[in-house]
């Protein structure tokens, strides 16, 4: 085995070793540590650290016959500078809000799912693509829809002796237009108030089909079912806005904080997804 190993840190060089390690210790897996260090402020770790950075097959970005597959550890400024389809575009603008330049260069993909933040600004693009977690133990790997991975406040069903591989996105929903928006109190470097990703498939002017998510509004970014049937078969000129009732929102769960009330998000949700409705539109040829 080449991993360096102490009592406290480890930092395997394969993914066999790093799941060898997972299999006989209860670690805190570390990537970017633009998390890790902060929620530590000046304490020692309580867990030993299994650090993944030199695991090279953990990172990049690569497309498959039926799919395009994210590596785990892969940063946010990898993505943005990717060639990737349009259906990505929201994806790639939820990665340019994600705190600083500095911290998209560290970040990583995955950290942001396993951090399971409602106000996550990753979560909902990748929902709008129906990406799906892949996920390694020893015994083997499973692929978790990402709407089952992240299963409550801060809360995902990863396993002790399990770690997140890849983000694996079906070719069949990386198809489309795409957009993400953002409500803070400032423009940048700030979390969010609410944000809505979305993506379209256009056929003669009209939604054929209408993938919609929203986050930082409950404590699981969620997507918008209803509405989403509802925009299918809508005309591209048609008032986003003004077809956007309650019921359409009546899944979701905002709260009170020091950013915004309750109230607050639900009133301001209707422009946001009619604004990140007509933004991948503007992409379109029309």
């Amino acid at each position: 085995m080449d991993a360096a190993i102490s009592e406290d840190y480890a930092r395997p060089r394969s993914l066999d070793e790093a799941l060898d390690l997972l299999a006989r210790r209860d670690w805190k897996i570390l990537a970017g540590g633009t998390d890790f260090y902060p929620e530590l402020a000046d304490r020692k770790p309580s867990r030993p650290v299994l650090d993944v950075t030199a695991i090279a097959d953990l990172r990049g970005i690569g497309e498959h016959a039926d799919a395009w597959r994210i590596g785990a550890a892969t940063t946010w400024a990898d993505l943005i500078a990717a060639e990737l389809p349009p259906a990505f575009d929201g994806l790639k603008l939820a990665a340019r809000e994600l705190g600083s330049v500095q911290i998209q260069n560290r970040a990583s993909i995955a950290g942001n799912l396993c951090t399971a933040s409602p106000a996550g600004d990753g979560i909902p693009p990748l929902l709008t693509l129906e990406a799906e977690i892949e996920v390694a133990s020893g015994s083997g790997v499973r692929a978790v829809a990402l709407g089952d991975f992240i299963d409550g406040y801060r809360s995902t069903v990863l396993g002790e002796a399990e770690m997140i591989t890849a983000i694996v996105v079906p070719k069949s929903a990386a198809t489309g237009l795409s957009h993400f928006a953002k409500l803070g109190a400032r423009r940048y470097l700030v979390i969010s108030i609410a944000m809505v990703a979305v993506r379209l498939d256009l056929e003669d002017r009209q939604i054929r089909n209408a993938a919609i998510a929203v986050g930082a509004c409950s404590p699981v970014a969620k997507r918008l079912n209803a509405l989403e049937r509802d925009l299918a078969g809508a005309s591209v000129s048609a008032d986003f806005a003004a077809m956007i009732a309650d019921h359409h929102l009546a899944d979701l769960s905002p709260i009170d904080d020091v950013r915004a009330t309750a109230e607050y998000r639900l009133r301001a949700l209707p422009t946001l997804i009619a604004r990140s409705l007509r933004g991948a539109l503007d992409g379109a040829d029309l």
